[in-house]
C-alpha cells in the first residue's frame, strides 16, 4: 500500500511519519482493497488556536472509487484518529454495498435459437 501524506505546517509535517505508521495499522485487514492513501495535515486558521486541526484522507480502491473522509479537532492525534475511524467504516459500508448490488441483479436472459 502507498501511503502519501502532506502538511504545509511544520507540526503537521514532524507527525507525518506517526500518520504512515497509523495508517498502516488501521488498514492493515483491508490492504487487498485500498492500494494507495493520500492524506493531508493542515491547521485552519494558523497559530491562533481553537479547534482547527484538520485531516483529510483519501482512499484509492481497486475499482478506481474513492472514500474522501475529513475531520477537525483540537489536536493532530484526535484529528488523525477520528479521520481513520470513519475512513475504515465508510470504506467497508461502501464495500458491502457494493457486494449486496452484485448479488441483487438478476441473471442475464439469454436466448437460444
Amino acid at each position: 500500500m502507498q501511503v502519501i501524506f502532506a502538511s504545509r505546517d511544520p507540526e503537521g509535517a514532524q507527525l507525518r511519519r506517526l500518520a504512515v505508521r497509523r495508517v498502516r495499522f488501521a488498514m492493515r485487514r483491508l490492504v487487498w482493497l485500498v492500494p494507495r492513501v493520500r492524506g493531508r495535515l493542515s491547521d485552519v486558521n494558523g497559530p491562533r488556536g481553537g479547534i482547527d486541526k484538520l485531516c483529510q484522507v483519501a482512499l484509492m480502491t481497486n475499482n478506481s472509487d474513492s472514500v474522501v473522509v475529513t475531520s477537525i479537532a483540537r489536536d493532530w492525534r484526535s484529528a488523525l484518529r477520528s479521520v481513520l475511524t470513519r475512513a475504515t467504516r465508510a470504506l467497508l459500508h461502501s464495500w458491502q454495498r457494493a457486494c449486496n448490488q452484485q448479488r441483487s441483479r438478476p441473471p442475464a436472459l439469454t436466448l437460444h435459437i
